[in-house]
């Protein structure tokens, strides 16, 4: 998760209508608004799916953010958080495990075959190339949100 603060001279309800306008349905984003707590205003930001398929490459990152109005002056401080989304990192996470408790099984003794050796290592070279390619896309992806969002709230 990765954290992005900072301050703007627009009011809460000002900032989440530009947002709501921008990255609305029609522009390919979810966006869900929630203004329930005085002087606040949560937003949640993701890519829409229109095909099942989307999912494997378009959904990784959700953007969850807070609008909180400042009382002294008419500035806004803006709290955006960045997620991967929790079924990429369950897969990521499911293969490297996957692949320690096949090496692990065969270091202790269940099978002697130098094959599975090899299927293993490969399994686990697989798991961490997935971890690391997806920590890129997550790094590329935030910094493509930030951009958006911030040519959004200075128009």
């Amino acid at each position: 998760m990765k954290t992005w603060n900072f301050k703007t001279e627009s009011n809460p309800t000002d900032i989440s209508k530009k947002l709501e306008s921008k990255l609305g349905l029609d522009n390919g984003f979810v966006i869900s608004v929630d203004n329930d707590i005085k002087n606040s205003i949560t937003f949640k930001i993701r890519k829409r799916i229109l095909y099942g398929w989307y999912w494997a490459y378009q959904n990784w990152t959700i953007i969850n953010g807070k609008l909180l109005k400042i009382d002294t002056e008419d500035k806004t401080n803006v709290e955006i958080s960045f997620n991967q989304h929790f079924l990429i990192r369950l897969i990521m996470f499911t293969h490297i495990f996957l692949a320690l408790g096949l090496l692990i099984a065969i270091i202790s003794g269940i099978s002697n075959s130098n094959s599975l050796y090899i299927f293993g290592g490969i399994i686990l070279v697989l798991g961490v190339f997935l971890w690391v390619a997806l920590q890129r896309k997550f790094e590329k992806d935030t910094q493509k949100y930030k951009t958006l969002i911030s040519e959004i709230l200075e128009s």
